[in-house]
């Protein structure tokens, strides 16, 4: 009997932990350890940020529902991993494996930008407790009549969706509250240019996100250095193709949300003194094709945790998203590399690392597609539409669902994904 734990119970995690149950069935043991009691859906942020939705809305206990598969749940935080031993430490509780999957998200790097972040000056999307706290502060911004706003990414961010997500939810709701009028906007990003998302672009996402902005008039400066941020100022240093500075912004704000840099979180990052190859300077995990560690190969990363270089070189550093269906496919390949392992057989599963993205606007909404997500792509295309704000709220409700009933690729989703050449898996 095989023993697979997995770290985190997010996105990657949870869903890995169910499908891998059901894959090797009752023969087998799987662990999930996770430092949060519930499962957040986190996409739906920034829609709680604004109180479009609460807690318990996107939250659900995790406990009785693993408990329903047969899957043990370790409520606490990991502080050690023994990759020569096989063990996974919780406090004191000692955890063995056969195998052992990191799927524990990023730290988010507040510190290294002054002013950055809940114990600074500037909200966060990034956590459901981050996003509560916004929310909060939210209404006293608007009960108070509005002001300037700047929202955007800092140099080193790899996840920009969300600011321009959360940018267009603000200006639609404070349409909805009449006081739009009083709220300048400023989206302040490390991008070279406005749609560019850390993936050079999908498809014609400049123009479509650009023209969005105007029409909402959202004003943007891009190779942007944030260099601090106090409570009502954004400092910025806009840099030219070769990275010099050629313009430095006091951007007023009474209200900011920027997106931090991510880094590897600290009990991941450790393995780098067990071994330099487990991981990057950064701390984020090291794979190869199969998402298996190169140095130990019964440990296997999936999600926003893993390495991957940027795709191309920027004025300003800015980092590869990992996007929902991408991390998906890592699940699978993984899920179908650990069966290989068990029954004698090499990894044989690489992941497609296909981006099938929705993003909300409010009242309107854009899909993105990039196939695969790392150019050169076979398939890329953007498209915006009201039937995208629509789809972005089905997702949620579908994906909390198959999460709540532990089914996380009912077999119509997978039939019509492969109708529309979308797979997980390459051949």
């Amino acid at each position: 009997m095989a023993h697979v734990v997995v770290i985190g119970a997010s996105t990657g995690g949870l869903p890995f932990a169910y499908d891998i149950k059901k894959t090797l069935g009752e023969g087998h043991q799987v662990t999930v350890i996770s430092n949060n009691p519930n499962f957040n859906f986190i996409p739906s942020n920034p829609w709680l940020a604004v109180g479009w939705r609460t807690e318990d809305d996107i939250s659900f206990e995790l406990k009785p529902r693993l408990a329903r598969k047969d899957i043990n749940l370790i409520v606490g935080e990991a502080t050690e991993i023994k990759p020569n031993d096989n063990q996974v430490m919780v406090g004191d509780q000692t955890v063995d494996y056969d195998y052992l999957v990191l799927a524990t998200g990023p730290k988010l790097a507040f510190e290294e930008i002054e002013g950055l972040g809940p114990d600074g000056h500037t909200v966060s999307i990034c956590t459901t407790a981050h996003a509560k706290i916004a929310s909060t502060e939210w209404e006293i911004f608007c009960k108070n009549g509005g002001g300037p706003i700047a929202v955007g990414a800092v140099q080193g961010a790899s996840c920009f969706g969300p600011a321009y997500e959360f940018a267009c939810i603000m200006d639609t709701d404070l349409k909805k509250r009449g006081i739009r009028d009083k709220c300048p906007m400023t989206f302040i990003t490390a991008e070279p240019y406005i749609g560019h998302l850390g993936l050079g672009g999908v498809g014609d996402s400049k123009g479509l996100l650009e023209s969005e902005f105007r029409q909402r008039h959202i004003k943007w400066i891009t190779n942007s250095v944030v260099t601090s941020v106090t409570a009502d100022t954004v400092n910025v240093d806009e840099v030219n193709d070769e990275g010099k500075t050629i313009k430095s912004h006091e951007v007023p704000t009474m209200l900011t949300m920027m997106l931090p840099a991510f880094k590897g979180v600290d009990t991941v990052a450790k393995l780098a003194d067990v071994d330099a190859g487990f991981v990057n300077p950064r701390g984020f995990v090291m794979v190869n094709d199969y998402q298996q560690s190169p140095v130990k190969e019964n440990i296997f990363s999936v999600g926003v945790n893993i390495a991957i270089p940027p795709v191309e070189a920027t004025p300003v550093m800015c980092g590869t998203p990992k996007t929902g269906y991408m991390i998906e496919s890592m699940v699978t390949a993984v899920v179908h590399n650990i069966e290989d392992m068990i029954a004698g057989r090499a990894p044989s599963n690489i992941p497609t690392w296909n981006a099938v993205c929705i993003a909300d606007m409010g009242d309107t909404g854009a899909a993105f597609v990039a196939m695969p997500q790392i150019p050169p792509r076979n398939v890329t295309w953007a498209k915006k539409g009201k039937m995208m704000h629509l789809a972005k709220i089905a997702f949620e409700k579908f994906f909390i669902r198959n999460m709540k009933t532990g089914n996380p690729e009912p077999a119509y989703q997978k039939y019509i994904f492969k109708m529309l050449g979308i797979e997980r898996l390459k051949k």
